[in-house]
């Protein structure tokens, strides 16, 4: 895509591009597309004026793009200005108050006020939310159980997990044509704020939401069996297998089981696409071939 765009490209030909994109069009007006931003598509520039494009563009078509954001690299560089070092235990980050103080800076300022901004840039109407804000996520602190031994749990600070989200705020945003940007920040009933990585409540709130897709942005073509292949298409008993075999490991294993929990919950198909492709949103919602592995519910 990118070395095509600025050559020339003759009017009949952007004509039949237009016109092929219109099944999917008609197929997903009116439904709710949830969408997990993160990756290179959060820090290079090109990629982020691409993807607010994209965003306005399938609200102007009708359809109902939701944003949760992540920042880890952000979060990761914010943490060394201050002193700190940044520490994960199977893919989640290790969140003290101190740490957690930053997360919510970097989080629910910096990073959802400059997606915020640039989708706005385009001509849409995006409002940043948190967990806080109507109620949105409730969490608790995550018991962090050892992959291994299930017996084992690990201690990660003010990480949580969700307890319920209440959509209402979200869908009111729907119904009035805004672009709801969430950050992944929860309110845990000790009235402290808790970090949630962004990939699980993606997945959450496509259920909650009963969306059409769920899809998620990552720094990889999508899932790679061991030899480093691309794995189009996966059901979810072939991703317990790969759970088993060790295949999916790491930060990857959270993404995957939250992208397993939607499909098994509603969510009709989810996405995990490469993120590092120039308009990537809509290769893969308006295009039959797609930039990714789609995972869909039996």
């Amino acid at each position: 895509m990118s070395n095509l765009s600025n050559a020339y490209v003759p009017p009949q030909l952007k004509a039949e591009i237009l016109s092929d994109a219109l099944p999917y069009i008609q197929k997903f007006h009116g439904k709710t597309i949830v969408v997990k931003y993160g990756g290179n598509a959060m820090t290079d520039e090109k990629l982020q004026r691409a993807f607010a494009r994209d965003v306005v563009l399938l609200k102007l078509v009708g359809m109902n793009p939701v944003i949760v954001h992540g920042g880890g690299p952000q979060i990761g560089k914010a943490l060394k200005k201050v002193g700190k070092e940044s520490e994960f235990i199977q893919g989640m980050r290790v969140t003290d108050a101190e740490t957690m103080e930053v997360v919510e800076w970097v989080l629910c300022g910096q990073v959802q006020g400059d997606l915020v901004t640039l989708i706005n840039s385009f001509g849409g109407q995006a409002v940043g939310l948190n967990g806080k804000d109507g109620c949105l996520i409730k969490a608790k602190r995550l018991r962090l159980r050892d992959y291994q031994n299930p017996d084992k749990f690990y201690d990660v600070g003010q990480v949580g997990e969700i307890e319920s989200i209440n959509p209402a705020v979200v869908k009111a945003l729907q119904d009035d044509a805004f672009i709801p940007v969430i950050s992944p920040v929860g309110l845990g009933e000790d009235e402290l704020a808790y970090n949630i990585n962004a990939d699980v409540v993606a997945g959450k709130m496509a259920e909650v939401l009963k969306a059409e897709k769920l899809v998620m942005l990552t720094n990889t073509p999508g899932v790679l069996d061991k030899e480093g292949n691309l794995i189009t298409g996966l059901t979810s008993k072939e991703i317990d297998a790969l759970f088993e075999d060790g295949t999916i490991s790491g930060g990857m294993y959270p993404k995957i089981s939250s992208a397993l929990e939607a499909a098994k919950n509603g969510v009709k198909a989810v996405h995990i696409i490469d993120g590092r492709v120039d308009h990537c949103l809509l290769l893969e919602i308006l295009t039959p071939e797609g930039v990714g592995t789609m995972i869909k519910s039996e």
